[in-house]
C-alpha cells in the first residue's frame, strides 16, 4: 500500500497529454481504480452559438458526447473501474463543487504552465481549484 494512498481522488481532464498523465498518477495514490472519479468540465455556451439559436445542440447531448469521448479514450484495462462525470460550468468552479459533493479527499491535476499575458488573458484553472478546493491539490507540473 502506498503511504500516501487516499480515499477518493478527483482527477478532472481536458483531453490534453498531460491531464491524462494526471489521471495515472491518482491511480498510483489509490489502492482501487474506483477511488478514482475523472470529470471533464464543458464550457456553457453562448446564447447566440449556432447551435443554441436553432435549438441543434443541447447540454444533454454534450455531456453524452464528451462521456462517450472520455471512455474512449481511458478504454485500457488500466482505467477499469474509474468513474467518470462531465459537467458545464466554468471548470476552476465545478471541480471544486464536484470534490467537495463526493468527498474527495485529494485533486489532481496538471498545470499546463502558461505564465505572462497567457496567464493573465485565459487564467489558471489550477490556481482557482487550489484556491477553493476543500481538499488538497496535486498540481502536477510537465
Amino acid at each position: 500500500m502506498n503511504w500516501f494512498a487516499k480515499r477518493k481522488v478527483l482527477a478532472p481532464v481536458d483531453f490534453s497529454d498531460e491531464s491524462f498523465a494526471a489521471v495515472d498518477t491518482a491511480l498510483e495514490l489509490v489502492e482501487d481504480a474506483a477511488d478514482v472519479t475523472v470529470v471533464y468540465v464543458l464550457q456553457d455556451l453562448s446564447p447566440m452559438e449556432p447551435g443554441e439559436l436553432w435549438n441543434t445542440v443541447d447540454k444533454e447531448s454534450r455531456i453524452q458526447h464528451a462521456m462517450k469521448a472520455l471512455r474512449e479514450r481511458l478504454a485500457d484495462d488500466k482505467y477499469k473501474g474509474l468513474h467518470f462525470d462531465v459537467v458545464i460550468g466554468d471548470p476552476g468552479h465545478e471541480i471544486a463543487e464536484l470534490a467537495e459533493r463526493e468527498g474527495s479527499n485529494l485533486i489532481v491535476l496538471p498545470s499546463h504552465g502558461r505564465t505572462g499575458l497567457k496567464r493573465m488573458l485565459i487564467g489558471s484553472v489550477a490556481e482557482r481549484v487550489v484556491r477553493l478546493a476543500h481538499c488538497p491539490v496535486l498540481v502536477l507540473r510537465s
